[in-house]
């Protein structure tokens, strides 16, 4: 009954999809903190959140191995074209806002401590506070990118009916709750 409640609350609040996995479904890869390292979002070193300011690669993947549930989610946006950076940007702005909604209901849903993974940075604040030198303005809520924590998403959706591409002109992103029952 959980579980289905979590689908229908990843769904009520704007999840295109969503779909449950186990623990041992999730692809882990050390390699993604190299991908972090190489900087194509922007945010390594510059977002509370992200790497190297969230951890040791090895110490997170541990940390999430210890949940034996997750909650996978996806928002789909539409494109006019591949190069339709603006639309990407707000596509990315509702994923935030779909997993702000969902980090609320999950805390309702579930009597023990989760963790709520998020998508290539924190997206809470227009500016990060790591930016200004400041600490986190809302430690409590923000969320860590699942490949920060060395989650291969491609490779975990192929465990899910959820797609990873979602055709032309589209672009998706994922979001990740692991729990326990």
């Amino acid at each position: 009954m959980l579980q289905e409640q979590l689908i229908q609350a990843a769904l009520d609040c704007g999840a295109a999809k969503a779909a449950l996995l186990s623990g041992e479904q999730i692809v882990f890869s050390e390699s993604f903190r190299d991908i972090c390292r190489n900087n194509q979002c922007g945010c390594y070193g510059q977002c509370w959140v992200c790497p190297p300011d969230i951890g040791g690669i090895g110490e997170l993947i541990a940390r999430a191995k210890t949940y034996p549930l997750g909650l996978l989610y996806q928002t789909i946006g539409t494109l006019e074209d591949s190069f339709d950076v603006e639309n990407m940007f707000a596509a990315g702005a509702n994923h935030a806002r779909v997993s702000s909604m969902l980090q609320s209901a999950a805390a309702a849903l579930l009597k023990d401590p989760f963790l709520h993974l998020g998508c290539g940075g924190c997206h809470l604040c227009p500016v990060c506070a790591k930016r200004t030198g400041e600490p986190c303005r809302h430690p409590e809520i923000a969320l860590p990118a699942m490949e920060g924590y060395g989650i291969d998403v491609y490779n975990t959706t192929r465990a899910t009916s959820l797609k990873y591409i979602n055709g032309s002109n589209t672009v998706t992103y994922f979001g990740l709750v692991l729990f326990s029952e």
